[in-house]
């Protein structure tokens, strides 16, 4: 599936990452890949790395500007690594918008450890007049995942299957 306007970007030169690029939120960075792609998100915790992938993830499937916060759901994960937390946080956030028809645009983080996470999923119900929609995301996966702790906070590496 190609973006809007992809064809003139590309036309002009630039890259799929420079067009899904324009005019999103600082705290991730959208990597090419040959079949896939990828979202880098940093924070300066776990937490809030977390919820720069799942902005970036969103980012992709919808222009997040059309999205208003009208409604929120709660989730619950578990699992046995925090590897395995981001794929599955990422998976829920993609099921909600694929399963329910929820597109997503806020992400509050009440509790996560290493193998479980409580948040807030504030957003509302898919409206092919109101929502913008970008690329069909299929799955995330676990190629290349990387959790990384730095000094100055966390950095989380995922690819999503396209």
């Amino acid at each position: 599936m190609l973006l809007p306007d992809q064809a003139s970007a590309s036309a002009s030169g630039n890259s799929l990452v420079e067009f899904v690029s324009y005019g999103m939120r600082s705290g991730y960075t959208i990597l090419e890949h040959p079949a896939d792609l990828g979202i880098e998100a940093r924070g300066r915790t776990f937490a809030e790395a977390l919820v720069h992938a799942a902005e970036g993830l969103m980012s992709i499937i919808v222009d997040p500007s059309s999205v208003r916060c009208t409604t929120t759901r709660k989730v619950h994960i578990t699992s046995s690594d925090r590897e395995q937390l981001v794929v599955k946080w990422l998976s829920e956030i993609l099921f909600l918008y694929d399963g329910e028809k929820f597109v997503a645009n806020k992400f509050i983080i009440d509790e996560v450890t290493g193998t479980s996470l409580r948040a807030a999923i504030e957003g509302e119900y898919f409206d092919q007049g109101v929502h913008s929609t970008r690329l069909d995301v299929k799955a995330i996966t676990y190629h290349q995942l990387k959790v990384v702790d730095h000094g100055d906070g966390c950095s989380v590496r995922v690819y999503l299957d396209i």
